[in-house]
């Protein structure tokens, strides 16, 4: 790989003009070289429109008309990627300085990964951050248990992506996991450790909260398809049970999301029954699900509201 490989990067941007601006700088104010970024707009009735042409100038291209919805947006972007790198960055998300320039190094440390991922911080919709997604050294067999890997943070070898196909249409949730997994099966991904270098905006509108009950139908789809493939042939036979255990343990999560704590509860002990192992890490949650159970989530919220200002408190200590 070149010293400075040309980086592609595609944002898929509907109606998110709030957040728009902050995402489009995110890359354009990347201190690297060889950037190549399309905006693709699924028509937008706000603003976003007049914010992108405000920076059309610096992009390598931009379209707003209507589509089939995120996988879409982002296929057209991949599409028209020609750099050896691709990133895809959602327009509420954010790239921290220096996130390509580091991508770009643990590609050149690591020429045959199919894909480099970091550590991604989540922010609030006035882009405080307050909890950190710590990923770890994951493998093929990892990602078939449901260890999910936040989008933002990873950048992909365009020679893998097009050998592994784009995004599939017909997921709307985990079109990001069946992604993953596609390139895993061809090559290993590589994990930089200590690197953070992209964030993930939550906020009442994103698809992990307006639409979370909705994860686990795709979580179970793709157990299925796992299980189908001749592709992941052993390990799928091999991994059956912590696939399925991985696949509770992400409906699990994201029913504690949408605050359906009961239904959350029968999915962790589904979990526990598949494969006890799959529980390391979730004791927090399960006790979450526990409070909402019974009535009292404000325990709950007190203690996330708790947890959320230490890690606040600590990013301030840490920039004093």
């Amino acid at each position: 790989m070149h010293s400075h490989p040309l980086v592609s990067i595609i944002t898929p941007s509907y109606n998110q003009a709030s957040f728009l601006e902050q995402t489009l700088l995110s890359v354009l104010n990347q201190a690297y070289p060889k950037i190549e970024y399309w905006v693709i707009d699924g028509g937008s009735t706000d603003e976003s429109a007049e914010i992108i042409k405000r920076y059309a100038s610096r992009l390598a291209g931009w379209v707003s008309k209507k589509d089939r919805g995120q996988a879409d947006a982002i296929n057209k972007g991949f599409s028209k990627a020609t750099g050896q790198i691709v990133g895809w960055l959602n327009s509420d998300d954010l790239y921290y300085p220096g996130a390509i320039a580091g991508a770009v190094e643990a590609f050149r440390q690591h020429p045959e990964a199919s894909f480099v991922f970091s550590d991604v911080e989540s922010i609030d919709e006035h882009g405080k951050a307050f909890n950190l997604m710590r990923y770890g050294d994951w493998t093929l067999s990892d990602l078939m248990t449901f260890k999910i890997i936040g989008q933002p943070g990873v950048f992909m070898r365009r020679a893998v992506l097009e050998q592994a196909g784009f995004l599939d249409l017909s997921y709307n949730y985990l079109l990001d996991v069946h992604l993953w997994l596609r390139m895993a099966a061809i090559a290993d991904p590589h994990y930089v450790s200590g690197a953070i270098w992209a964030a993930a905006r939550i906020h009442s509108d994103a698809k992990n909260i307006a639409h979370a009950e909705d994860f686990g139908s795709e979580a179970f789809r793709i157990a299925r398809w796992l299980g189908e493939e001749e592709r992941f042939y052993p390990l799928s036979s091999k991994l059956f049970k912590k696939t399925w255990a991985g696949a509770h343990r992400l409906n699990a999560f994201y029913l504690v999301e949408a605050g359906q704590y009961k239904p959350a509860l029968k999915a962790y002990w589904k979990m526990l029954r598949l494969a006890p192992s799959a529980a390391k890490g979730t004791f927090k949650r399960i006790g979450y699900a526990a409070l909402g159970a019974i009535g009292a989530p404000t325990i709950r919220d007190r203690y996330s509201f708790w947890r959320a200002k230490q890690y606040q408190k600590k990013q301030e200590d840490a920039d004093d």
